[in-house]
């Protein structure tokens, strides 16, 4: 199952996410529940590096592991709200279509430091 958090800080703005795993919803290379969220995810990242500006050490990866930071001083910019909060919106939307395959959920008040 592929499971993927978006954490928010005390302020309730989001401030990362985590995805873990893998859907299996079909074998390698013809996954397309893994693939959604694999292209949803990415574009993020790109967006919050390239549109944003936030430069390329927004994201630490590996297979079946992405995690996506956003800095406290960058996190009210609308631009920076609108990647992340579009990224969220559409991760929700393939878990409720795909409950075994996906799990999204939501966290507060993040304690993590980042910037």
């Amino acid at each position: 199952m592929l499971e993927v958090t978006f954490r928010r800080d005390s302020r309730q703005r989001l401030s990362s996410v985590f995805a873990t795993g893998h859907a299996d919803s079909a074998v390698a290379g013809e996954d397309v529940v893994c693939a959604a969220a694999s292209a949803i995810l990415q574009a993020a990242e790109l967006g919050l590096a390239a549109y944003a500006q936030l430069g390329d050490g927004v994201a630490e990866r590996a297979d079946g592991f992405m995690h996506v930071r956003v800095a406290a001083a960058e996190r009210d910019r609308a631009d920076v709200r609108a990647i992340l909060g579009t990224a969220e919106l559409a991760i929700e939307q393939l878990a409720h279509q795909f409950p075994v395959h996906v799990r999204y959920a939501r966290a507060g008040e993040e304690t993590e430091s980042f910037g």
